[in-house]
């Protein structure tokens, strides 16, 4: 195996974007647990609202940050 050298600047810099990466993926995986309970709540009809407006308002009460 061959050794490669990294200095210290361009390491930390790399670490930094993993870890940047890893927390989008970790908050794309927790949006889209909330939204499979929306749909498990919508199907089993706890949930009665049906406009896009109130889904919205439910999507953000769970803590999904929609545009």
């Amino acid at each position: 195996m061959d050794t490669v050298h990294v200095n210290k600047t361009d390491f930390t810099r790399i670490l930094d974007t993993a870890e940047t990466l890893i927390d989008e993926v970790e908050h794309a995986l927790e949006e889209d647990e909330i939204v499979s309970k929306r749909l498990e709540d919508v199907k089993s009809g706890r949930v009665t609202g049906k406009t896009e407006k109130e889904l919205d308002d439910y999507l953000k009460s769970r803590g999904v940050e929609l545009d």
